[in-house]
């Protein structure tokens, strides 16, 4: 009977082998599966990883059980692992809507990210040529974050979500008081200088505004480059075992900072939405 260790030896050189198919490494661009149809490997991917989270949720939850079965309690023991890592971050109050996007995030793209690390992804695939002695070679697999048009998608999906949770949980009034207001206690500070504060905060006001909104086009480039540059790097040195451990981590990695990047910008406005409030109402009541 093989060991794990000897079994991940060979399935490392077994990648290896099927890595000499494509001497050229990882096109930056998808390409199309069917000539004629806008459909590429990576949406393909991203398809099959989807239905495959639907179905293993659908699984470990068919019949959830007071006593857990192992299926039901492993998944239940990542999502309090989750819960804890997110819900300080989030706030309590936007948390419900938050938590199921942020699971989501992080799950689909750790797969994806993964999936090119698995043998035969990229490098198994159809191979035409030409009469001028040219030839294009089409994988049948390529993970959606190694497309930056997938990385762009979960982006704006992540901005999307940014944009209704923080309206319907934090509102109009506080994000404009976020952005824009003056933090400094006006009791505190010498009436001079409150002013000048005011227009301090306004003009960082709107060098965050300009950072909301470049904020799709930094995490659709963060993840793409991490998980392309990941790819070519395997090709280009034949997936030596050092570099495919090191790819585990990275895809680990870029899942977690994706993920906790989506709950920060939610986090810092809804997030202290209560304290804020409470402070209004403390001010309000001394007044009187």
């Amino acid at each position: 009977m093989l060991r794990p260790t000897k079994l991940l030896c060979l399935a490392v050189l077994a990648t290896a082998t099927l890595a000499h198919a494509s001497d050229s490494g990882v096109a930056p661009a998808a390409s199309n599966l069917i000539e004629g149809l806008p459909i590429t490997n990576s949406m393909a991917t991203g398809w099959a990883v989807s239905a495959f989270i639907i179905g293993l949720i659908l699984f470990a939850v068919r019949k959830p059980q007071i006593l857990p079965t192992k299926s039901q309690a492993v998944f239940e023991s990542m999502l309090e692992a989750l819960r804890d890592l997110f819900e300080p971050i989030v706030g309590k109050k936007a948390f419900p809507a938050a938590f199921p996007l942020l699971v989501t995030f992080f799950i689909f793209i750790l797969i994806q990210n993964w999936m090119g690390l698995m043998p035969g992804v990229g490098t198994i695939g159809t191979e035409r040529g030409f009469s001028d002695g040219s030839h294009t070679f089409t994988p049948w697999v390529r993970p959606f974050t190694a497309d930056f048009n997938g990385t762009i998608a979960l982006a704006l999906v992540s901005f999307g979500a940014w944009l209704i949770i923080v309206f319907k949980y934090a509102g109009p009034k506080l994000i404009l008081w976020d952005l824009f207001g003056n933090k400094a206690e006006k009791s505190e500070t010498p009436g001079w200088l409150y002013p000048i504060l005011s227009l301090v905060f306004l003009i960082v006001g709107f060098i965050e505004v300009f950072s909301i909104i470049i904020r799709p086009f930094t995490l659709s480039v963060r993840l793409f480059g991490n998980v392309f540059g990941g790819e070519n790097l395997l090709h280009g040195t034949s997936f030596l075992f050092i570099f495919y451990f090191m790819e585990l981590l990275v895809g680990l990695i870029q899942a977690i900072v994706f993920t906790l990047l989506s709950s920060v910008y939610i986090g810092l406005i809804c997030n202290h939405g209560d304290d804020h409030d409470h402070a209004e109402g403390h001010g309000a009541g001394a007044h009187h």
